[in-house]
């Protein structure tokens, strides 16, 4: 009797691990790349939208726990206030040289606009003319809102053809309905870039199952795609997302417990959660 040997599962592909930078100042988004460097990301993501305002840190709050009578006192998350700047006010070309020269990773471009949870203050007309910088600098990534206008994501996306990639992207303010509806978009969305990025409010378990349920079904699919969602229980599918199959994971440099609540996730806990669920 011949002793047969049992199939070898293959090895999950590591997603790539795409790190948003922290920052709303030229100096502060490249120290943050040299920590995502370091700690080994794959890509970066620079959100220029944040180069228009400035970040006011709020006083610290703080809270009371009480665990069977001890009470301990420690400091509460308060999210800082993003204070919006003209236009005018930042030399754009001067940036995406800076950035060009001191990142060493590969780098994402995204200028995201308020209507979809960004801090772009400016007209549509003038985020359009950062994007269409964006891509003439000759970076690596663009991501291109799939709701552009159609007539003006058509020529962004030809700039593009043939030396930036380009992220398809929707954030969508609401949990979504099911898993269906979750594929129903990406299946609308299907040609218009590269990755295909959607991004869902979620606010628990439910919703996190959603996400789940979809990124599960499009596992054995050649579809490039990053599903997540921002907010309880976002952080399922970037946890999971070797086991997923995701292509894309962004991830963040930052610390503390608040990451949960938002759905993001740092990049070295991110790491060692792969490394514990044996996904690496």
């Amino acid at each position: 009797m011949v002793k047969q040997t049992p199939p070898v599962a293959e090895p999950m592909r590591r997603p790539t691990i795409c790190v948003t930078l922290s920052g709303c100042t030229v100096d502060e988004i490249l120290a943050d790349a040299a920590r995502a460097t370091a700690v080994g990301a794959d890509i970066c993501e620079v959100r220029l939208d944040k180069l228009w305002v400035i970040e006011k840190v709020p006083e610290p709050e703080v809270v009371t726990d009480s665990n069977e009578g001890d009470r301990r006192r420690r400091p509460a998350y308060v999210p800082p206030e993003y204070i919006p700047q003209a236009f005018d006010s930042i030399d754009l070309s001067s940036a995406l040289d800076a950035f060009k020269g001191g990142i060493d990773l590969p780098v994402v471009l995204t200028c995201r606009p308020e209507s979809q949870g960004g801090y772009f203050p400016g007209s549509e007309e003038e985020r359009i003319s950062v994007l269409r910088a964006a891509i003439d600098s000759g970076v690596s990534w663009v991501d291109l809102e799939a709701d552009i206008d159609s007539k003006i994501r058509s020529e962004l996306v030809e700039i593009a053809k043939g030396k930036t990639m380009v992220i398809s992207s929707t954030h969508f303010s609401e949990e979504p309905s099911s898993a269906s509806e979750i594929l129903d978009d990406l299946e609308e969305m299907a040609d218009s870039g590269d990755i295909i990025k959607v991004c869902y409010n979620t606010t628990g378990r439910n919703s996190a199952l959603k996400l789940f349920e979809a990124a599960w079904m499009l596992k054995e699919s050649d579809k490039k795609t990053a599903i997540m969602g921002l907010g309880v229980g976002g952080d399922w599918t970037r946890i999971h997302a070797p086991l997923l199959n995701q292509y894309l994971v962004y991830s963040t440099m930052e610390t503390g417990s608040h990451l949960s609540s938002e759905g993001r996730i740092n990049t070295s806990d991110l790491l060692i959660a792969w490394e514990m669920l044996n996904y690496e």
